[in-house]
């Protein structure tokens, strides 16, 4: 014979609802934020990267029509350059110490404007163009200080000055 028995159901619990433990994640987050930010290693600041600029290449009057280097009975390279070089050092701490425009000195910046719109705005020397050779001391608000001077310069057109080129005097230099 069989005999059936009945089952009881099973009553569900109610357990509640699930939490989650929030205090060990925050825990390990953390623990990772800190080893990230100490182990991070940044870059240089841009204001400790030694800059290394290149050569001048000052640009010649080339005639409408010519090729650059066309002239093969040019030997001279420098023939047809219209530059005027200003070189400035600077001191100890990185402040203007000496100016020269060619080879004259200059005192101060007023000077130096004052020179350079008696060179560069008269139409009979010729020049159209400045390199600026900078010491390795000087700091760059010193050498913004001259660009700012050149820039205000009249050429005999009456446009501002814009070309420039700047070069790094060579260690050593007597200047």
């Amino acid at each position: 014979m069989l005999v059936f028995h009945k089952r009881k159901r099973k009553k569900k619990r109610n357990l509640g609802e699930v939490e989650l433990n929030l205090t060990a994640m925050l825990d390990m987050a953390f623990q990772l934020l800190a080893f990230f930010v100490l182990t991070f290693k940044p870059a240089p600041v841009e204001g400790q990267i030694s800059l290394h600029m290149p050569p001048a290449h000052p640009t010649t009057n080339i005639n409408a029509g010519q090729k650059a280097g066309a002239d093969e009975n040019n030997k001279n390279p420098l023939q047809g350059l219209n530059t005027l070089t200003i070189t400035v050092t600077g001191d100890r701490a990185g402040n203007i110490d000496k100016m020269y425009v060619g080879t004259a000195s200059i005192a101060n910046l007023a000077v130096l404007e004052s020179q350079l719109q008696r060179q560069l705005g008269d139409p009979g020397t010729g020049f159209d163009q400045v390199i600026i050779q900078v010491g390795s001391t000087l700091q760059y608000q010193g050498l913004m200080q001259v660009v700012d001077v050149c820039t205000k310069i009249k050429m005999p057109d009456g446009s501002n000055l814009s070309k420039m080129s700047f070069v790094e005097l060579p260690s050593g230099s007597g200047m």
